[in-house]
């Protein structure tokens, strides 16, 4: 079951939260919380709100087990810009950005790990086939 958190309208440039993001994207929430928190990004703490948030959705509002949840998607999405202005010589003004970003966590129930699939045969028989043409190839040099 996918359970998400939005934190919206964070005063932080969406391109340095997704340096934060692209860390933890596909762990285990346990680890990407740590992971974040040792993070010398700054953006790393708006993430691990975000993370936080929905790992409690998930555990309050679904009843799901925290040790079993996995970190699907983080989503950094840009949000309004506020323009201002900042006075400069001759009577001119510079305009400058205070970029906000939305952060979206997506977190999911893995109970257990799948087993892995077994190999399949037509994979094998492909990889075999170029070595008998190559044996036909130095019969027939010879």
């Amino acid at each position: 079951m996918e359970v998400l958190a939005r934190s919206k309208y964070i005063r932080r440039t969406a391109r340095k939260a997704r340096l934060a993001a692209d860390m933890v994207r596909g762990m285990r929430v346990s680890e990407a919380l740590a992971q974040l928190e040792y993070s010398p990004k700054h953006a790393a703490q708006d993430v691990a709100k975000a993370v936080k948030s929905a790992a409690a959705n998930a555990e309050h509002n679904h009843n799901l087990d925290r040790a079993d949840l996995w970190l699907k998607t983080v989503v950094v999405d840009e949000g309004p810009t506020m323009k201002r202005i900042r006075p400069v010589s001759r009577g001119m003004a510079h305009q400058y950005f205070k970029r906000t970003c939305h952060i979206t966590a997506i977190v999911e129930d893995r109970p257990e790990a799948a087993p892995a699939r077994p190999a399949r045969r037509r994979q094998a028989a492909r990889s075999a086939r170029p070595a008998a043409e190559t044996e036909a190839a130095v019969e027939g040099e010879s």
